[in-house]
């Protein structure tokens, strides 16, 4: 490991006092467990001036270069802020779509123009962002996607219909691949910013979860106007651009739910199993139970080493490797842990977060339900380990 500089050695103490000083104490609702979870308008407007603070205390965006918002900091201290957030059990950053995607998106496909307009707004949360990918017909397949854009002069004509669109109600923009030329799969199509908030032509549809949510949303495009010079890098080449984003989608489970947050879900575990009890006695206690948060555990502390290995290039052997593996693990971790959680709950388990017997609130079977959406977002776990298997490791594809 590279020692850590002297700015970063400030910056992550800067970072835990002003969190240790600033985290909010007692929020007077109950919040969503991750931002494609969030319902109501009362969770997104808390969310959003939260991340606002965060981002004027350097904690959001410190490695963006400070003309398009960030702070001009190592991208180390990005890693160092997620870290600090996430052992502080802070509330989450809302703008989950601009952060993980859109923003680095933009800093790498886009013009100077499209960076310094639209990167201040997604660390700030100024903007909210959606992402339109995919679509009820295109099922696991990406490049199947058929809305369709249609070229104007300096404009583009965009119709069709997305689905699972977390955070689609409260968007102000949506990073959307559509199909430009029905010539060829890949090369035909392209990359805009779509307009969502207040754009003619845009129906944004919220879809209740069996958690009763709606986070996740369809979005259907009917006419709807996209100028030009909202397109990001050249027609035809929206896969490539589409690649990035999911780079940087995957590879979000390293500060989102993996590395920086692996210690703290198993310590919030530990901590529930020893409120828990089984015939009479606690069930931290139980030998079978204590091997199975051993094991986790275990699991964890490998995730947390594993995000760490993404700060030595010369371990970084594929540049697909570290992304899917930590979003396949972390996402996996996530779900184990919860339902154990809810296991350790017992009958009380399936009482719903209402209930006022409900353990720590209902906190387990909702993020058991919820974790579902991490194993299928961004490619489902099965769609990962393909693509590790094929072009990581260069095995031949399954059929």
């Amino acid at each position: 490991m590279t020692e850590p500089t002297s700015e970063e050695i400030e910056f992550r103490e800067y970072a835990r006092r002003w969190l240790d000083e600033n985290k909010p104490r007692d929020v007077p609702f109950r919040l969503a467990l991750s931002p494609i979870e969030i319902t109501s308008r009362e969770q997104k407007d808390y969310l959003q001036a939260w991340q606002r603070r965060c981002y004027e205390a350097r904690l959001v965006g410190p490695s963006y270069p400070r003309e398009y918002g960030g702070w001009g900091m190592t991208a180390a201290c990005q890693r160092i802020a997620q870290q600090e957030l996430a052992r502080a059990r802070a509330p989450f950053l809302l703008n989950l779509v601009a952060l993980n995607m859109a923003a680095p998106t933009i800093f790498l496909h886009g013009d100077e123009e499209q960076k310094r307009r639209f990167i201040p707004g997604c660390l700030s949360a100024d903007e909210i962002w959606c992402q339109g990918f995919s679509e009820p017909g295109a099922g696991s397949d990406l490049a199947n996607v058929q809305t369709f854009c249609e070229r104007r002069g300096d404009v583009w004509i965009a119709n069709g219909h997305k689905l699972w669109t977390s955070l689609g109600q409260f968007a102000k923009w949506m990073i959307l691949l559509a199909r430009t030329s029905k010539d060829d799969k890949y090369r035909g199509l392209t990359y805009f910013i779509c307009p969502v908030e207040g754009a003619a032509g845009v129906t944004v549809r919220p879809l209740v979860k069996i958690t009763g949510e709606a986070g996740f949303n369809e979005v259907l495009l009917e006419g709807v106007t996209i100028p030009d010079g909202l397109r990001l890098d050249r027609v035809g080449n929206g896969w490539t651009v589409a690649m990035t984003t999911l780079l940087h989608e995957r590879g979000a489970a390293e500060g989102a739910g993996g590395g920086a947050r692996a210690p703290q879900l198993i310590g919030q575990l530990i901590a529930h199993a020893k409120r828990m009890f089984r015939d009479g006695d606690c069930a931290a206690d139980d030998p079978v139970t204590r091997d199975q948060l051993m094991k986790l555990a275990i699991r964890a502390h490998g995730i947390e080493l594993h995000a760490r290995r993404a700060g030595v290039p010369a371990l970084c052997d594929h540049p697909l490797r570290l992304p899917l593996q930590s979003k396949v693990l972390a996402s996996e971790l996530d779900q184990d842990v919860a339902r154990l959680g809810t296991d350790l709950a017992g009958a009380l388990g399936e009482l719903a977060a209402l209930d006022p017997r409900a353990p720590e609130h209902g906190h387990w079977p909702l993020a058991y339900m919820n974790s579902y959406g991490f194993t299928i977002a961004a490619g489902t776990s099965e769609i990962q380990r393909n693509i590790l298997g094929e072009r990581v490791l260069g095995l031949e594809k399954s059929k």
